[in-house]
């Protein structure tokens, strides 16, 4: 067995089990956060930061969801739904409920250790936890190196290779379409880029709402004009996702497979990548931002992946692996809005991919100051852009089994260093969440002392 067929083999099920005991074991110990402080969650995403200058809730929860909600939203559901059946949908759900309390604990475990930079804003991420409270650089740098293979190399060529698939069915797509629209979107995104931090922060806020809420519309309205079918949909999900004779008898073709494999690449819960965003965030307490980033979650798995689903699945269209990709959203569109189906999608397509490619640079940037242990110079950064929209170029050329491959072992990589470090470290996460409950109930706009938690390293922010 090759290198490369052994990281495949890894993104099957020792993947799933990585990803299901640790969603289940957060959720047990933080007391089922996703359900009791469902509300909350929504409450602190409107609090604004005591300094104007700095990064918001809402800020920090719109960059790490422009990561998140991107062209698996579309593509990489339309792929489970393909090539693992309708009852991927069901396994998806389970990923977003389990993967909010790992995005809780990662991304408060980002809040307690998170620097102070020059400007008094803050930074940080898993490399910061890993280092601070397991005295590892090694560790923390090996870590930092994969994310930026990942979201560097992995998620924007796929995305950029997902976005010019959404063309393939309209009548102008040629061999050189794919060569016209990578070099459209790496000259956009590496423009954006140039603008620094602030501006990602800025176009992604305007973005991602409009284009969210847009999506979402389209779905309902498709589930409206296809009221007749949804029994029979519902029907379907659950009776492929139960399927256990099927399941077990090919696993890693089965729904349960595709659901959670296409259900990480979707909402990238405990692989560390958002606590990047959510250590940014100015707030008064880091379970705030752990709540924040849980939300993230449900927004892009249960809102938007489940958009796709049903919008798909209630058109009557069956899901066949040669539709796999943006074919079969497109031939759902079409059965259900005629011709203006693919182009809204094609629309969608271009937004949702923008969108990942301008948060995936964040998290790019956050690691190389890591590494460097500085924030890296001018010129540094803009020859990492310029490398980035080059590979943003190639990713809309390579096949199409090439790209998920890259995706999943990158991702792998990332879950199985990042899920293993939150459980070490997840006490102090879920004695925060104890803290930040206890003085709710007071009645309190809870403030945080890391010493009050056991906290025994020096922090740039909660002594």
């Amino acid at each position: 067995m090759s290198v490369y067929d052994f990281l495949l083999y890894l993104t099957g099920w020792p993947l799933a089990l990585v990803l299901f005991c640790g969603g289940l074991y957060f959720t047990i110990r933080t007391k089922f956060p996703q359900f009791r402080l469902f509300k909350e969650s929504i409450r602190v995403v409107s609090e604004k930061p005591k300094d104007k200058e700095s990064i918001s809730s809402f800020g920090a929860l719109m960059i790490s969801t422009a990561s998140r909600v991107g062209t698996g939203n579309i593509v990489g559901v339309s792929t489970a739904l393909c090539m693992g059946g309708p009852g991927a949908v069901f396994w998806m759900w389970v990923t977003a409920i389990l993967g909010g309390a790992s995005a809780f604990v990662e991304s408060t475990l980002a809040q307690i250790y998170k620097k102070k930079d020059p400007q008094g804003g803050s930074y940080g991420g898993p490399a910061y936890y890993i280092e601070a409270a397991l005295h590892s650089r090694v560790l923390a740098i090996v870590f930092s190196v994969a994310l930026i293979f990942t979201y560097g190399v992995g998620y924007n060529m796929l995305a950029s290779y997902n976005l010019q698939s959404a063309f393939s069915g309209f009548s102008f797509y040629n061999e050189q379409t794919p060569l016209i629209i990578g070099g459209v979107i790496a000259f956009l995104t590496l423009y954006c880029l140039l603008g620094g931090g602030r501006r990602i922060a800025k176009i992604t806020g305007v973005l991602v709402p409009v284009m969210g809420a847009l999506y979402v519309l389209l779905a309902l309205v498709a589930l409206i004009v296809n009221f007749r079918n949804i029994p029979g949909m519902l029907g379907m999900i659950f009776s492929n996702a139960f399927d256990f004779k099927a399941i077990f008898g090919g696993f890693m073709g089965s729904c349960l497979m595709y659901g959670f494999k296409r259900g990480l690449y979707s909402n990238e819960a405990g692989i560390g990548s958002a606590p990047n965003a959510a250590a940014a965030a100015d707030v008064s307490h880091p379970a705030k931002q752990g709540l924040v980033q849980m939300l993230s979650v449900f927004i892009d798995t249960l809102l938007l992946c489940t958009a796709t689903a049903f919008m798909c699945l209630c058109s009557g269209v069956a899901p066949t692996e040669e539709l796999a990709g943006a074919g079969y959203v497109q031939a759902s569109l079409s059965a259900t809005f005629g011709p203006i189906g693919p182009v809204f999608i094609a629309v969608a397509m271009l937004l949702f991919a923008f969108t990942t490619l301008l948060g995936n640079f964040y998290y790019i940037e956050n690691c190389f100051a890591y590494i460097l242990k500085k924030t890296p110079s001018k010129m540094f950064m803009n020859a990492v852009r310029f490398i980035g929209a080059v590979l943003i170029f190639l990713g809309s050329i390579v096949s199409f089994g090439f790209a998920w491959d890259m995706a999943d072992i990158c991702q792998c990589i990332l879950a199985f260093i990042n899920i293993p470090v939150c459980i070490i470290l997840g006490g102090v996460a879920y004695r925060a969440l104890d803290d930040y409950v206890a003085k709710r109930a007071e009645g309190k706009d809870p403030e945080f002392k890391a010493s009050e938690v056991g906290v025994k390293e020096a922090t740039d922010f909660w002594n």
